[in-house]
């Protein structure tokens, strides 16, 4: 599932109309509304605050608004936008200032599309895996063998936890599980003790 890891913004003028993008990554559709009413209170002064939102890891919860644009040429577009780049937990508002001169349907439509289009490419986007948090305890002499094998198969250590022993909590993608396991127990003949394995998910 793709996410929002940094929000970029995006910002156009079509024939001396301003469109504003900002991005946010929500969770629910009060997060998705609390930053709508945020940046309608920033941008008071604007002509239009138009918004759309993705959320719900299939995406089953959208919505969309043209804000007094004509019918489908704000809020739907910004939308597709949204949709087509499979990113979810995401909303997006587009501020218009009107410059004067009516852009039609088409043009609106490239305006607001465009403006989406500029803040993710100016965002930062991740992918948000289904993952295993596992801790390892081991002994100091088998430690530099354990993040030698972290190291080379690109698995990232949660946290450390240093006394007599070394706790090491490590994540990774959860169909990988069987075969770390097996390949760790291989690497300590059997040394390393391995605690219950708990569901998580993490930026990939």
């Amino acid at each position: 599932m793709k996410v929002l890891i940094k929000a970029g913004t995006g910002e156009i003028e079509e024939k001396k109309s301003r469109f504003i993008a900002h991005l946010q990554s929500v969770e629910s559709v009060e997060d998705a509304e609390a930053f709508i009413a945020k940046i309608k209170k920033e941008y008071w002064d604007a002509r239009h605050n138009c918004y759309a939102f993705v959320i719900g890891k299939d995406g089953g919860v959208t919505r969309c608004s043209d804000d007094g644009e004509p019918s489908q040429t704000a809020g739907r577009p910004m939308l597709d936008v949204l949709l087509r780049s499979e990113i979810k937990d995401i909303c997006v508002v587009v501020t218009r200032y009107f410059g004067g001169t009516l852009l039609g349907t088409g043009g609106l439509v490239r305006a607001y599309s465009a403006a989406v289009t500029e803040a993710l490419d100016n965002s930062e986007i991740g992918e948000l895996i289904d993952g295993i948090m596992l801790t390892i305890e081991t002994d100091y002499t088998l430690l530099s063998k354990l993040e030698y094998y972290l190291n080379e198969n690109d698995i990232q250590i949660a946290s450390q936890d240093y006394a007599d022993k070394v706790m090491l909590t490590i994540k990774f993608d959860s169909s990988r599980l069987e075969r770390i396991k097996s390949d760790l127990t291989n690497l300590s003949g059997g040394k390393f003790v391995f605690g219950e394995p708990e569901e998580c998910s993490f930026i990939g």
